[in-house]
């Protein structure tokens, strides 16, 4: 007589005769673990390096750019609400933000390299870097800035006459926070505001 045929599921589940199939499971836990702490990982050291205290760990921003942002309102004013480093120069979105920290590997080259390591360096570069800056504010439109400042939330009547009939202009025109509030939060490159003057160069 010919032994029934066991069904797919009955064989699923019955003990492997061989005992390294027994690897399989235990291995897939394994790595989904390493997964996990890999991944934990790697979000802390993201998120160590998106601090204040790390931006001004190397002399150059502490020395040559901190200064300059603990003389504006972003650093101090009357409702205590502070605009550090990583606020206004990384991304919240995640993909944005892993983007950006690609790309301040070639900051870490420069810092190797002593590209900006003195104040005369610091400042022959200053315009390059700054645009630099700004290009990127202005394709993102300024998203950083909206952050925490945000047109359509902008209580005009409340402003002066000077910032509102000008907000509301920008508003119209399309235009972003950095083509008018450059400077902001840092020093401009020497010579960039006569340029900007009417008539200047001409």
């Amino acid at each position: 007589m010919k032994p029934e045929k066991e069904s797919l599921w009955t064989r699923m589940w019955r003990r492997p005769k061989s005992r390294w199939l027994l690897g399989i499971p235990a291995g897939a836990f394994v790595t989904f673990i390493a997964g996990i702490l890999f991944w934990g990982g790697f979000n802390w050291t993201l998120e160590l390096t998106n601090t204040e205290k790390f931006c001004i760990s190397c002399h150059e921003m502490r020395d040559f750019v901190y200064p300059e942002y603990q003389e504006t309102i972003h650093y101090s004013n009357r409702t205590g609400v502070r605009a550090s480093c990583p606020d206004c120069h990384v991304p919240h979105p995640y993909l944005y933000k892993l983007r950006r920290k690609i790309y301040a590997s070639n900051e870490l080259f420069h810092k190797i390299v002593g590209t900006i390591d003195t104040r005369e360096k610091f400042e022959a570069e200053r315009r390059v870097m700054a645009e630099r800056v700004w290009k990127v504010m202005k394709e993102t439109d300024s998203r950083e800035c909206r952050n925490c400042h945000e047109y359509l939330h902008m209580d005009t009547e409340r402003q002066e006459r000077v910032s509102a009939r000008r907000h509301e202009k920008a508003f119209k025109q399309f235009e972003t926070c950095i083509d008018c509030h450059k400077g902001i939060a840092h020093h401009l490159p020497e010579g960039y505001e006569e340029e900007q003057e009417p008539g200047a160069g001409t």
